[in-house]
């Protein structure tokens, strides 16, 4: 399923301050992915900022995508929400406005348990009939999926895939060996931080989930392409060549980063929702200098 192998690209969510989405604004960061060919559309993960976006605004921004993409790139939708219930009707919504799969998070208020974790992954895949990759993705969620966790819940049905962050140059190897072994053939074994995400890619893994993709597909397909390719050194060139960006990313995030960007390059005129305030304007002025010295803008 080309959902979950290859690039995909992860876009924001162009949105006001009351948290309507710029429809005209999403369908042309879309169109970008679309004209690059990248594998799939990421809409509404962490960096499409799904968690500040009410039930019926995410429907639209999925309805948007959709239409922009008309079927040559499918798009998995962020179905993540603090309820159960919540989860299964945002899956629903997005099987019902075409998305082929949801990227589902264990979004929490009281810290979950295992098995907790489980039932709700098992109840949003059996009642929504959506195909659900897990997202794995502590930083935000404080929660962190063990490769037992991870294999328990790819015997579930609807159960296809798993984001997890890319660890370490040095650990990947082993990671993505061990991960192979406890789960299923086809269970894709998907990478995220854009940062590691080369090294996990010239390991093996099935898919990079990419925030710098979003905005700068090319460049990120280049890298997916050689690695996939078995040209590890082409595949470390072009990445190391994005250093200054990681380093942004490290320093502000990549969420802030690529709202910054995005609005320099004139594709949104956007601010992270509150309470993530935007970037200073010095720091603003250190993201364009970037982005002119890689020549991405």
């Amino acid at each position: 399923m080309a959902l979950f192998r290859g690039l995909a690209a992860y876009p924001i969510t162009p949105a006001d301050a009351a948290g309507h989405v710029d429809v005209a604004a999403l369908r042309r960061l879309v169109r970008r992915l679309i004209d690059a060919e990248v594998g799939s559309i990421g809409l509404l993960g962490s960096t499409g900022t799904y968690p500040y976006l009410s039930r019926a605004e995410r429907r639209r921004a999925i309805e948007a995508a959709v239409d922009e993409a008309a079927g040559a790139v499918p798009i998995m939708a962020g179905v993540g929400a603090l309820r159960t219930d919540e989860a299964v009707a945002l899956a629903r919504d997005a099987k019902a406005a075409g998305a082929g799969a949801g990227l589902l998070a264990p979004v929490s208020y009281a810290p979950l348990t295992d098995e907790e974790v489980f039932v709700h992954f098992q109840t949003v895949a059996g009642e929504a009939g959506l195909p659900l990759c897990i997202y794995n993705n502590p930083g935000t969620t404080h929660f962190s999926f063990s490769v037992e966790l991870e294999a328990r819940l790819a015997g579930v049905a609807g159960v296809v895939a798993v984001k997890n962050p890319a660890p370490a140059a040095g650990e990947v190897g082993a990671k993505l060996a061990e991960l192979r072994r406890r789960m299923p053939a086809d269970f894709s074994l998907g990478w995220s931080v854009d940062a590691n995400a080369a090294e996990a890619m010239i390991a093996g893994g099935d898919v990079w989930h990419s925030v710098v993709a979003g905005l700068f597909p090319a460049e990120a397909l280049a890298i997916c392409r050689a690695a996939q390719a078995g040209d590890a050194a082409e595949a470390r060139r072009l990445h190391a060549r994005l250093a200054p960006l990681w380093a942004l990313f490290t320093e502000f995030s990549g969420l802030r980063v690529v709202y910054a960007a995005a609005t320099a390059m004139g594709l949104a005129t956007a601010d992270p929702p509150r309470p993530i305030l935007p970037l200073t304007a010095e720091a603003r002025r250190r993201i364009e200098a970037v982005l002119r010295d890689l020549a991405l803008a």
